[in-house]
């Protein structure tokens, strides 16, 4: 349960400074716990989306992948991080990602800061 948690707060963290960083990634809300509480939400979402949906889409994929020596994760991050708005606004959450060239590099900046978060944090077992 730890180690899901610690998860979570890395994926929280890593859609904030993408949020930050990238105008067309927004998150709003009327004040700054229920915009917290929607990181969190979209965190969890995104965080479902990349347990249930990424390995089937990189098993269907692996070809490319190799062919890509492996760049073509950048391209299935996108789908992801724009799947996980797709569902975010399905499920009224204020997350919004404009655009495939955005979810590209939205998805680098969040694999590069939830992998430096994963190394600062603790490992809960």
């Amino acid at each position: 349960m730890k180690n899901f948690l610690v998860k979570t707060i890395a994926n929280a963290g890593a859609l904030a400074v993408a949020v930050w960083l990238i105008d067309k990634i927004t998150l709003t809300g009327d004040s700054t716990g229920k915009e917290i509480a929607t990181l969190l939400l979209v965190a969890l979402l995104f965080g479902l989306v990349n347990v249930l949906v990424k390995p089937v889409v990189k098993l269907l994929s692996l070809p490319l992948l190799i062919l890509t020596l492996g760049l073509f994760t950048l391209i299935v991050n996108a789908l992801m991080l724009l799947l996980t708005s797709w569902l975010a606004d399905k499920l009224d959450l204020s997350f919004q990602v404009e655009g495939f060239w955005t979810a590209v590099l939205g998805g680098l900046i969040i694999s590069i800061v939830s992998w430096a978060l994963n190394v600062v944090l603790p490992d809960g077992d």
